[in-house]
């Protein structure tokens, strides 16, 4: 567990992110170490089973130490922590890679999908490719975070089978959030956010580590056999939830 008290976001990036529901974009590493890190992702993590169901895209901040130590750097966890607080718990991540070609993902709120009860969280979505409106970036739509929106089944071709309500959202206000390798953007469960089809010839590859804090309870049944968080910083003072140790080299 590592200790990062002091967050790194002013009052008025606060005041931002509540009345926004997303922030950024923040740099984590440069371009360059990013690359090395990208060479390392596709060698040693995409080609090797992850220890959800076998999975290389999902959780492997569980099981590779060089995950684990991009998702909880400093300028991430600091700002997480101005947001959450000084206690908090990396539950999941995700990796989003999307080819060229790739399929749309819908127009969506994250607690629409999780066993997670109350349901805070704080997602950083980290580029590791270049991300462009060309390839897929990700969007969205400012303040859309003030209400929960009703799911329905998605449209054909989509990434998910549930998708927001086309009624109930107004995409004209939608933003693109493009992002150099090593930069990253935060936004909470609520927010409504979505990615086209990757029209371009380059790959997108993104990943997403959820923080919450353990007041709130995790379903791990739901999301894998022997599923756990990890705590990154502060005390766990609940104590309900199942947690790990971070992975070693």
């Amino acid at each position: 567990m590592t200790d990062h008290s002091s967050s790194l976001l002013s009052e008025n990036e606060v005041k931002q992110f509540h009345e926004n529901g997303y922030l950024g974009p923040f740099t984590a590493v440069s371009e360059k170490v990013m690359a090395v890190i990208r060479d390392r992702l596709d060698e040693e993590v995409l080609t090797t089973p992850g220890p959800s169901g076998g999975s290389p895209s999902s959780m492997r901040h569980l099981d590779k130490k060089l995950v684990y130590d991009l998702v909880t750097h400093r300028e991430i966890l600091g700002r997480v922590q101005g947001i959450l607080g000084p206690h908090l718990l990396l539950w999941a991540c995700t990796f989003w890679l999307k080819e060229p070609g790739g399929k749309e993902i819908p127009w969506h709120q994250d607690l629409n999908y999780w066993p997670v009860e109350p349901i805070i969280n704080i997602t950083a979505w980290i580029a590791v490719d270049e991300v462009t409106e060309e390839n897929a970036c990700l969007q969205v739509i400012p303040g859309s975070h003030r209400s929960i929106i009703p799911h329905v089944t998605g449209g054909e071709g989509k990434w998910f089978d549930e998708e927001a309500d086309p009624e109930k959202i107004d995409t004209s206000k939608a933003v693109n959030l493009t992002l150099k390798p090593g930069q990253f953007v935060l936004f909470n469960e609520r927010l409504v956010h979505h990615s086209d089809v990757n029209t371009s010839n380059m790959r997108r590859f993104a990943m997403g580590p959820r923080f919450t804090i353990p007041i709130v309870r995790i379903n791990h049944g739901e999301l894998f056999p022997g599923h756990a968080a990890i705590l990154v910083s502060g005390e766990d003072y609940m104590g309900f939830n199942r947690l790990t140790e971070p992975p070693r080299a």
